[in-house]
């Protein structure tokens, strides 16, 4: 089972699926942290203390991330 972090931008239906599938994923909603317009370095920083991988849309900016 992975643990996952979906950001906001990422499909609820697919971080649903993924649950049911039986991954941990904890959504940027559930965690309080949507519409808030956080940066992109603070998305992957929360998720790392949570020890989580993202799950994002927003490739370009998360490979320049890394």
């Amino acid at each position: 089972m992975a643990h996952l972090y979906a950001d906001e931008g990422f499909p609820a239906k697919v971080a649903a699926l993924l649950v049911d599938l039986g991954h941990n994923v904890l959504t940027a909603q559930s965690a309080g942290q949507a519409n808030q317009r956080i940066p992109d370095d603070q998305v992957l920083a929360f998720a790392t203390s949570q020890n989580r991988t993202v799950l994002t849309i927003n490739r370009g900016d998360f490979i320049r991330l890394h």
